[in-house]
C-alpha cells in the first residue's frame, strides 16, 4: 500500500504542479500563453485517453506489470521534461509523462482490491482516496515551495528518485492478479484508436467552446465540429464495445445500476470540486483583497479537512450505506459552497476557514464510499476496468469543471467579482446532483 500511495501521489500531483510555473515556462521559450498551456493539456489528455485501454491491459496481463511499466515511463519522461530544449519537446515529454501516469492510475484501485481483504477494503479505499484528494489540490503549494528556491525544470526532479523507489519496491511488494481474464478477451487496436479519438476530440471541442471572447456573438464553429466529431466517434466506439467479451469501454459494467450511478456521482462531484477550487483564488485575491500567502493558507483548510476525516470515513464504510454517506457528504459540500458564495466583502478569515473545511468534510464523506462502491460492484476479473473507469470519471469531472469555469469567466470576467460567485453557485448545483446520484444507490 505504501508503493501505491507514493505512486498515485506522484501521478496526480503532476497534473497541477506546473500551473504556477506556466508564465515562467512561456518566458523561457518566448512562447505565448495559449501555447504554454499545452504543457498542462498534453499531460491531461494523454492520461485521459489511455486510462481505459491500460486498465483493460491490466485485466489481461496483470495489474503489477502495467503499474510498474507506467511508473518507469513516467520517471523517464520526467527526465526528458527537465532537459527539454524547446517548448515542443517539453509538450511531447509531458504527453509521455501522462501516458505513464495513465498506467499508474488505471490499475491503482484494482491493486488496492487485491491488497486488502474484503472486510478491510473500505479502509484501503479511504487511504487511497485521501491521497488522491490531497494530491489533486496540493500542486500549487508544492510548486510554490520548489519555485522559491529553484527554476521550473526542478519541478520534475522529485519524480526521478521517488519513481525509481516505487519501481524497486513495487517489484517485490505488489501482488499478482488472482483471477484470469474471460476467455476470448482481447484488445483490438481499432478500439484503442477510437477511444483515444473520442476523448481527445470531446476534450478539445469543449475547451474551444468555453475559451472564447466575451463579446463573441456565436459559438465557434471549429469547437462545435470537434465536439460533434467526438460524439460521433463515441457512438461508433460504444456500439463496437457491445459485441466484446471484455469491452475496453466497459458497457458491461455500466449496465450495473449502482455502478452507473456511482459514475454519475463521481463526475458531478469532481466537477463541483474543480469549479470551486479554480475559482476560489480569483475570489480571495481580486474580490476579498487577500495576499497570495493568505489565500493559499485559507484554501488549505479544504484538503486538511479531507485528511482529518480520512480515519473517520474508513471506520464508517461498511457500517453506513455508501450511498447514504456519499449523499450526506455532497449536501454538506453544497451547503458550504453556498455559504461561501453568500459571504459579504470584508468577512473574517475564520468565517471563510470553517466554510472551506465544511466543503472538505463533505467531499471526504463522499469520495471514499463512492470509490468503494465502484470497485466492489464489478466482478473480480473486471477490477481493472472498474479502476480505469474510476480514474476516467475523476478526470472527466475535473475537465468538465475547468471547461465550465472557462465559459463562466468568458461571460463574466473574474475581475468584476461576479464570475467566481456564479462558479461557486454552479459548483453547489453539481454537488447536489452528485448527492442525488449517490442517494439513488441506496435502493
Amino acid at each position: 500500500m505504501g508503493v501505491l500511495v507514493l505512486g498515485i501521489a506522484l501521478a496526480v500531483l503532476d497534473g497541477t504542479i506546473l500551473n504556477l510555473a506556466l508564465p515562467d515556462i512561456a518566458r523561457s521559450f518566448s512562447a505565448s500563453a495559449p501555447h504554454a498551456i499545452w504543457v498542462v493539456n498534453a499531460y491531461q489528455i494523454a492520461t485521459l485517453v489511455m486510462l481505459l485501454p491500460l486498465a483493460t491491459l491490466g485485466d489481461l496481463i496483470g495489474y503489477r506489470r502495467v503499474y510498474l511499466c507506467g511508473m518507469a515511463l513516467f520517471a523517464l519522461a520526467s527526465l526528458g521534461a527537465m532537459v527539454a530544449p524547446s517548448l515542443e519537446l517539453l509538450i511531447a515529454a509531458r504527453a509521455l509523462q501522462g501516458l505513464g501516469a495513465a498506467g499508474v492510475m488505471s490499475v491503482n484501485a484494482a491493486l488496492v482490491r487485491l491488497i486488502f481483504a474484503p472486510g478491510q477494503l473500505g479502509r484501503g479505499m479511504a487511504i487511497n482516496s485521501m491521497v488522491v484528494a490531497t494530491a489533486s489540490v496540493a500542486g500549487p503549494t508544492v510548486a510554490a515551495a520548489i519555485l522559491s528556491v529553484a527554476d521550473w525544470p526542478w519541478l520534475f526532479a522529485l519524480n526521478l528518485p521517488l519513481g525509481l523507489l516505487v519501481m524497486l519496491l513495487g517489484r517485490r511488494a505488489l501482488p499478482p492478479n488472482v483471477s484470469r481474464a474471460a476467455p476470448g478477451a482481447r484488445i483490438a487496436p481499432l478500439d484503442v484508436l477510437l477511444n483515444v479519438l473520442m476523448f481527445a476530440l470531446i476534450f478539445l471541442g469543449a475547451d474551444r467552446l468555453a475559451v472564447r471572447d466575451a463579446g463573441a456573438a456565436a459559438l465557434p464553429l471549429d469547437g462545435l465540429a470537434l465536439l460533434a466529431a467526438g460524439l460521433l466517434v463515441g457512438a461508433v466506439h460504444v456500439q463496437r464495445q457491445r459485441r466484446r467479451v471484455a469491452p475496453l469501454f466497459p458497457v458491461d459494467l455500466l449496465r450495473i445500476p449502482v455502478f452507473a450511478l456511482s459514475m454519475g456521482a463521481s463526475v458531478s462531484a469532481f466537477s463541483a470540486q474543480t469549479l470551486a477550487y479554480l475559482s476560489l483564488p480569483f475570489l480571495l485575491l481580486d474580490s476579498w483583497g487577500r495576499s497570495h500567502l493568505q489565500a493559499g493558507l485559507l484554501i488549505t483548510a479544504w484538503p486538511l479537512a479531507i485528511v482529518a476525516m480520512g480515519p473517520v470515513v474508513a471506520r464508517l464504510i461498511g457500517r453506513v450505506p455508501d450511498g447514504l454517506m456519499g449523499g450526506a457528504g455532497m449536501v454538506l459540500m453544497a451547503f458550504g459552497l453556498s455559504l461561501l458564495a453568500l459571504l459579504p466583502d470584508g468577512a473574517s478569515d475564520l468565517s471563510m476557514v470553517w466554510r472551506l473545511a465544511l466543503c472538505g468534510v463533505g467531499f471526504a464523506l463522499f469520495q471514499s464510499p463512492n470509490n468503494h462502491t465502484i470497485v466492489r460492484s464489478a466482478p473480480l476479473s473486471r477490477s481493472g476496468a472498474a479502476s480505469g473507469m474510476q480514474g476516467t470519471a475523476r478526470l472527466t469531472g475535473q475537465t468538465l469543471g475547468a471547461v465550465l469555469l472557462a465559459g463562466i469567466f468568458s461571460l463574466w470576467p473574474p475581475q468584476a467579482g461576479q464570475g467566481p460567485l456564479i462558479a461557486l453557485g454552479l459548483a453547489a448545483v453539481c454537488a447536489l446532483a452528485a448527492g442525488v446520484f449517490s442517494v439513488l444507490r441506496v435502493r
